[in-house]
C-alpha cells in the first residue's frame, strides 16, 4: 500500500508515522558503514571548489585598469563563465599566437 505524503495525514497518522524520532538516538543500534554507504559520505562530505584542471591553480594579483575589468565581466557574463574563466581562455589564445 502507498504512504500518505505526511501533509495529508491526521495528527494521530503524523503521530504514528514519525513515532521511531520520538526514541534518542541509541549508539547501540548503529553500525560500521559498508563500502557502498562510505563511498556516499566521503561525496557528501567533500567540500565543493575549484575543480583540478591541469596542475591546480595559482591565485595572482593583477592591477586592470577599472573599464577594462567591467568590460571583461560583461563578456564574461555574456558568455555565460567566470572572470577568471575568460581570463584563462584569453591567456591560452595568446601563448599559443605566441
Amino acid at each position: 500500500m502507498k504512504k500518505k505524503p505526511y501533509w495529508e495525514m491526521t495528527s494521530s497518522e503524523l503521530a504514528e508515522a514519525t513515532k521511531q524520532f520520538d526514541e534518542p538516538l541509541v549508539v547501540d543500534k548503529s553500525r560500521p558503514l559498508n563500502p557502498a554507504d562510505r563511498k556516499q559520505w566521503k561525496r557528501i562530505k567533500r567540500r565543493r571548489g575549484r575543480p583540478r584542471k591541469g596542475q591546480g591553480f595559482q591565485r595572482v594579483s593583477v592591477s586592470i585598469e577599472r573599464g577594462l575589468l567591467e568590460r571583461a565581466t560583461t563578456l564574461a557574463k555574456q558568455r555565460r563563465l567566470s572572470r577568471s574563466q575568460l581570463i584563462a581562455q584569453l591567456l591560452e589564445k595568446a601563448l599559443a599566437a605566441g
